[in-house]
């Protein structure tokens, strides 16, 4: 039997929002759960994997930022309390208080002793509010690098999860020396004689993603977000104008989404996550990144400290050649440049 939709229906789809999509999405899921008959399921899941495929197809960059600010998606405690066994988490810099935007630690990861760093944005508006909604002041990076020299000396892999629009830019931050605590970070990151792997797990922004980012590989979800700046941000600065038009061309400009990344070798694997997005299936999400994760950790764990060192710093001084051929800027695809 051919369960491939007619013109009407593929026209039909065509003219649905992504939100209206979803919700067919939803309401497909509750028919196939309650369905009785085995053919009546699989025509059922039949259309739900033409809406799935509808639904992808017309995804453009900025609804995947939109998708990566869900706030259904797991964080970075969620995936801890997957994948992280005896979990002990670290309070404090020791110079100034604790900051709830970043969550820090030591547990073991499939038996193997690792330290955790993770952005942390919060669910409910009293939590978001004390975890300055994943926005980490100067205290929460220090945090970090507590646990990074830790990591370092007793070299013990480090996993780190990246969800933030960036560092609280605020005045306090600035004057407790927000840009020197991120810098330090960076250092100590490259120096770790460990493994280090990052994992962007929903919108990585600005300095205050790449301050967990150093890593000897970089998994990036599907549908996760990775660039300089927010694309709100981009149109605000480029055109004085936040329209959706502006920001819509911005995020297609900064070149944000995984397949992008990738092709630019910023990162190193896309991570598939569940159709619509790792909020609908957050087990199934954590588990595909919990096996990536193995996967290259395995790997990592047979090289020495001074080659994970040099592998690091290697990779990292070659981003940006993708951009350059023969000591000239090499041409940017239409869309790929700003302003």
């Amino acid at each position: 039997m051919d369960n491939s939709p007619d013109p009407i229906e593929l026209e039909a789809l065509n003219v649905l929002s992504p939100a209206e999509l979803e919700l067919r999405l939803d309401a497909l899921a509750l028919a196939i759960a309650t369905a009785r008959k085995p053919a009546a399921r699989r025509l059922l899941t039949a259309q739900r994997k033409r809406l799935e495929d509808a639904i992808k197809a017309r995804l453009g960059a900025l609804e995947r930022v939109r998708i990566a600010r869900n706030p259904a998606r797991p964080q970075t405690l969620d995936y801890v309390e997957a994948l992280i066994t005896d979990f002990f988490e670290l309070h404090g810099d020791r110079r100034y208080g604790d900051d709830g935007a970043i969550v820090a630690g030591l547990g073991y990861f499939k038996r193997t002793p690792v330290a955790v760093v993770g952005h942390q944005r919060g669910r409910s508006t009293n939590e978001r509010l004390r975890r300055n909604f994943g926005k980490p002041h100067p205290e929460g990076y220090r945090k970090a690098a507590r646990l990074f020299d830790l990591a370092s000396r007793f070299q013990l892999p480090v996993i780190t999860f990246i969800d933030t629009q960036g560092a609280e830019p605020g005045v306090g931050a600035e004057e407790r020396g927000q840009s020197e605590a991120i810098a330090v970070n960076l250092e100590l990151m490259a120096r770790i004689a460990a493994p280090v792997i990052a994992c962007v797990i929903g919108e990585g922004g600005s300095g205050g993603a790449l301050a967990l980012g150093v890593g000897n590989v970089i998994l990036m979800q599907e549908y996760a977000c990775y660039s300089v700046i927010t694309p709100e941000g981009c149109a605000a600065i480029l055109w004085r104008e936040g329209g959706p038009e502006k920001i819509a061309e911005a995020a297609r400009a900064l070149k944000l989404t995984a397949e992008d990344l990738l092709r630019l070798g910023v990162i190193d694997e896309i991570v598939p996550e569940p159709p619509g997005g790792a909020h609908r299936e957050p087990p199934q999400a954590i588990a595909a990144l919990g096996a990536a994760i193995a996967r290259h950790l395995a790997t990592l764990a047979a090289l020495a400290p001074a080659e994970l060192r040099r592998r690091r710093e290697r990779k990292f001084a070659a981003m940006g050649t993708a951009f350059v051929t023969h000591g000239a800027p090499a041409p940017i695809e239409n869309g790929g440049a700003i302003g």
